[in-house]
């Protein structure tokens, strides 16, 4: 406990940095939970966002309504459920599509969405006790400062006096970074011969005016970053399409896009699920985390959890395979399941999967599905554009089919999966971008705009490993998937949200908590409790006054809100947290009390 405590009779307060949907999600939890562990005591919230709360700078209404979400409304909740492994109650609520009252399998556009999250704080608020009161203030903070064992002071962009806080709840949301020493290398080649480079950052924040029409423009980067500047480029410049066949304005520039994979992320699966979900988790749940944990020498993410995860996601396969899809299976799910579960990783496994599912199309390759190029080539540039049209339309084509549900399969296999390795806190960022790549990828729809923006010739394709050189007064790209191809460009465009590391974020707020000791992993994220939170310090304390949730932490999740029914990363976490800081709030009130 701290040794400092409450004025007898002055209400608690709690500073939450970050009204978006991470922010929010907090309230609700804390709302939830207050009737049990906080009736009775008053308590300020303060909310420090420049933006409204709610919907936070990434939902919010001044953005084109050309942007979509890349989820189907009906897979889309701030609400809790009976899946949400948690110690506070249940309170459920609607999904996206029930609360706007459009169709399910909708891809609402991100105003929609920002409706919603706006609704559901609200709703949040209003469910709060009327001893639980909430202030909003439109601005930054820039610092948090404060004893261990004290009251917090968070400062305010153009003000003159601190917030003083019990707590303080860092909810950040996506932040923007300093450019990297390459980025910085190339930003400074571009101001010197007059070339344009974008930085990664929100598409939907950069000003794309500086890519003239006609002309060619680099793109790194195929994920949903670069999905919204090829819409904000095309249709947001006055292009349309006419079923699958894109009429220019003639406003566009010609994009010439690649990345470490080269190829797009997997479409959003376009089918409902039936029958009987696979039984998760199997080879990767409690108790393997727990054993992770334990390790007083640590743990290796590829050497020790990679192999866990591989297996699960072949479980979740193989058992929608072997029991909705048997007729493509040579012996039965049973005796197919008990040598699963006793065979090594690698040859053994391979050879037990090859003489049990005679068609290599049926089997789960995930070194395949992380880098489909690798390895491949083409003779020429325009046989690669052909060639990768082929797979994005293999791809849709599967991913809208039925009879290839063993991909929901694994979609839920990967769910369950990141449920679990949110506790192990530090395992690098490649799990997250190859989650993405699988689970997160856009509509089915864009990827069909992505094939006839391609045919139009307004998009074109450079490879895997993309690589992008300055000199000659141009930028130069090429890739290893057309060997002797590349196209010079003046300008580039890095598409992708910046990283948020403690070093390089542009928030002052971060990076005074980094000079003030908070701990960074090696990715140079900040370190927190898996337990509830808190903000570690280099030698791994718990500040007893700080949270931290989102992005910006080793305890990411996939996302603020998520699909029902799935488990709720982000939403364990908000009441884990919610909990911590009223079960301290109180205990804070009672010594001043006593």
């Amino acid at each position: 406990m701290s040794s400092e405590t409450l004025d007898p009779g002055a209400p608690a307060t709690l500073v939450i940095v970050g009204a978006g949907p991470r922010g929010t999600g907090l309230i609700e939890r804390i709302a939830a939970n207050a009737p049990e562990l906080y009736a009775g005591s008053g308590l300020d919230i303060h909310l420090v966002d420049p933006h409204p709360p709610g919907a936070g700078r990434i939902w919010r209404a001044a953005q084109s309504p050309l942007l979509w979400m890349n989820s189907h409304a009906e897979d889309v909740t701030m609400f809790t459920d009976e899946s949400v492994e948690m110690a506070g109650p249940v309170r459920p609520g609607p999904t996206l599509h029930e609360w706007a009252g459009i169709d399910g399998r909708t891809f609402a556009d991100r105003q929609i969405q920002g409706s919603y999250l706006r609704w559901v704080h609200e709703q949040a608020v209003a469910a709060l006790p009327p001893e639980i009161t909430v202030h909003h203030h439109p601005g930054r903070a820039l610092r948090v400062s404060g004893p261990r064992a004290g009251r917090q002071q968070v400062w305010l962009e153009g003000r003159d006096q601190p917030l003083s806080a019990d707590l303080v709840v860092l909810a950040l949301g996506h932040l923007d970074a300093e450019l990297d020493e390459e980025q910085r290398e190339l930003a400074a080649y571009a101001d010197e011969h007059g070339l344009v480079h974008l930085p990664p950052d929100f598409t939907a924040d950069s000003d794309l005016s500086a890519l003239p029409a006609g002309e060619p423009v680099l793109v790194r980067g195929f994920g949903l970053a670069f999905v919204d500047l090829m819409v904000l480029l095309t249709e947001g410049r006055g292009g349309r399409y006419e079923g699958d066949t894109y009429v220019p304005s003639g406003r566009e520039p010609v994009l010439y896009v690649g990345s470490r994979r080269g190829v797009p992320y997997h479409s959003k699966i376009g089918y409902d699920w039936t029958g009987e979900r696979p039984p998760l988790p199997r080879f990767l749940g409690p108790a393997e985390i727990d054993g992770l944990l334990a390790r007083p020498e640590g743990f290796d993410f590829r050497r020790d959890v990679w192999p866990l995860v591989e297996k699960e996601l072949g479980f979740a396969h193989y058992h929608r395979l072997f029991t909705v899809h048997a007729e493509r299976t040579a012996i039965a799910w049973t005796d197919f399941e008990e040598k699963y579960e006793a065979a090594s990783a690698g040859a053994e496994r391979e050879a037990l999967v090859a003489s049990a599912v005679p068609d290599p199309r049926d089997r789960l390759d995930l070194a395949v599905l992380d880098r489909p190029l690798d390895g491949v080539t083409y003779g020429s540039f325009e046989e690669f554009q052909e060639g990768l049209r082929g797979y994005v339309e293999s791809d849709l084509s599967r991913r809208h089919d039925a009879a290839h549900s063993t991909d929901l399969a694994v979609f839920l296999g990967l769910l369950s999966v990141y449920g679990q390795l949110v506790r192990l806190g530090d395992i690098g960022s490649w799990w997250h971008g190859f989650f993405s790549y699988l689970a997160s990828g856009p509509p089915g729809p864009r990827l069909r705009q992505l094939l006839a923006l391609s045919r139009a010739g307004v998009l074109k394709f450079v490879g895997a490993d993309m690589a992008v050189r300055a000199g000659d007064g141009v930028f130069r790209a090429s890739s290893a998937t057309v060997p002797g191809f590349s196209v010079e460009a003046r300008a580039l465009v890095e598409a992708r949200l910046p990283e948020p590391t403690l070093r390089r974020a542009l928030d002052p707020l971060l990076r005074e908590l980094h000079a003030d000791g908070a701990g960074e992993n090696p990715d140079g994220l900040l370190r927190v409790d898996r337990a509830d939170g808190r903000v570690l310090d280099r030698a791994g304390r718990p500040h007893p006054r700080r949270f931290a949730l989102g992005p910006h932490t080793d305890g990411r999740t996939p996302g603020a809100f998520t699909r029902p029914r799935t488990g709720g990363p982000a939403f364990r976490q908000n009441d884990a947290t919610a909990r911590a800081a009223l079960v301290f709030l109180r205990d804070l009130g009672a010594d001043a009390v006593g």
